[in-house]
C-alpha cells in the first residue's frame, strides 16, 4: 500500500480529551465562577509527578484537597471535560502530600490509565513545569506573574512588560526505509537489544524535511531522498512535539558519524518479527512509524509479534525531569 494511502496516526497524549475553551482564559469573572463551581475538579502536580486514583487521573473536589489548594491566581485552567471545568495546580509541599490517590512519574503511569487520562495528565504536568521553569523574566530577571488563566507569564517590571507563552521543542522522528529494510538505532543508554527510529531536534532556520536529512546523515551516514509526513505526537518528556516521517534512503552504508548512537542496523520484517530486538512502547509515535511500515505488506501485524515495550529514561536522568 503506498505511503500516501496510509491511515492517519492516532498518537498517545493527543486527541479531543478536553475542550480547551480558550476564550474563557481572558474572562476573569467567568474564571472566578468556574473555580468555585460544584462540578469543577482539580489535578494536582507535585514534584513533576501526577496523581492517579483507581486507575484513572485523579480529578479532585475542593474538599478533598483542603489546605493544599492554592489561591485561584495560581491555578491553571485546562479546559472543559463534558462541560465541567478542569484546573491544574502545583503542590508546593516538600513532603509527599496527603491527597487521595497515588503520585507517580508520567512515564510510569502512562500504561496504567486510559489514553485520554494520559493526555490530560501530560497537559497538566506540562503547564506546571513551564511555570516552574519560568518564574522570572528571561529579559530583565524580574519575577513573572500568571495571566490569562496561567497561559501567559507576564513580567512584573513596568519598564519591561515582557509576556511569555508556553513553549514546545519541535523534533523530527523518522523511519528510514530501503527496499525491504528499515533503519533502526540504539542509544548508548539503552539495553543491547533495544532499538528505535532516528530522532532529533529541529534547529533554527531549518525546515522539517531538512532536519530529517541532517539528523539521519549525522547519526548514521545514510542519505535520504523524499520525506513523507505521517503524523505528530506531543511528547511530554519534558516538552517536545514529535513530528513523524517516513523517508527513503538513497545511500545506505551505515557509519556512526556523531557518536549519539551506540549501534544502527538495517532490519527486514523477518528480523522485526523474530523478537531479536525490543521496539519502543506502543504509546510512542516511534512504534507507530515502524508498525505503519511493517504492516504495509500482507500478513500478521507487527503487534502480534511484540509485547508492549517499556518507557525508557535517558541515562543519569531522575524519574521525572522537572
Amino acid at each position: 500500500m503506498p505511503t500516501s494511502h496510509m491511515p492517519p496516526l492516532h498518537s498517545h497524549f493527543s486527541g479531543p480529551y478536553i475542550e480547551r475553551a480558550t476564550a474563557l482564559r481572558r474572562n476573569p469573572a467567568q474564571l472566578a465562577a468556574a473555580w468555585r463551581a460544584d462540578g469543577t475538579r482539580f489535578l494536582p502536580v507535585w514534584e513533576a509527578q501526577c496523581l492517579i486514583r483507581e486507575g484513572a487521573a485523579a480529578r479532585l473536589r475542593r474538599e478533598e484537597i483542603g489546605s493544599e489548594l492554592p489561591d485561584p491566581a495560581q491555578g491553571i485552567f485546562l479546559g472543559l471535560e463534558q462541560g465541567e471545568h478542569r484546573f491544574a495546580f502545583a503542590v508546593e509541599s516538600r513532603e509527599l502530600p496527603e491527597l487521595p490517590g497515588q503520585f507517580g512519574g508520567l512515564r510510569d503511569l502512562v500504561s496504567n490509565v486510559p489514553a485520554d487520562d494520559a493526555g490530560l495528565l501530560a497537559y497538566a504536568r506540562g503547564m506546571i513545569n513551564w511555570h516552574r521553569q519560568h518564574r522570572h523574566c528571561g529579559l530583565c530577571g524580574a519575577p513573572n506573574r500568571a495571566d490569562e488563566a496561567g497561559f501567559v507569564l507576564a513580567c512584573t517590571s513596568e519598564r519591561c512588560g515582557s509576556r511569555s507563552f508556553p513553549r514546545l521543542d519541535p523534533a523530527i522522528i523518522v523511519l528510514v526505509h530501503s527496499d525491504r529494510h528499515c533503519l533502526l538505532g540504539r542509544q548508548r543508554s539503552w539495553p543491547a537489544d533495544r532499538f528505535s527510529t532516528i530522532a532529533g531536534f529541529v534547529e533554527p532556520g531549518e525546515c522539517l524535511e531538512d532536519a530529517v536529512r541532517r539528523e539521519v546523515l549525522e547519526e548514521t551516514n545514510v542519505e535520504v531522498t523524499h520525506c513523507t509526513y505521517l503524523g505528530s505526537q506531543p511528547w511530554p518528556f519534558p516538552a517536545s512535539l514529535m513530528i513523524g516521517f517516513h523517508a527513503a534512503a538513497a545511500v545506505g552504508e551505515i557509519r556512526l558519524n556523531d557518536g549519539e548512537l551506540a549501534e544502527a542496523r538495517w532490519l527486514d520484517r523477518a528480523a522485526l518479527a523474530d523478537g531479536g530486538v525490543v521496539l519502543p512502547p506502543r504509546a510512542s509515535i516511534a512504534w507507530q512509524l515502524i508498525e505503519a511500515w511493517h504492516d504495509r505488506v500482507p500478513g500478521p501485524g507487527l503487534a502480534s509479534f511484540h509485547r508492549d515495550g517499556a518507557f525508557l529514561r535517558p541515562a543519569n536522568q531522575p524519574p521525572e525531569a522537572r
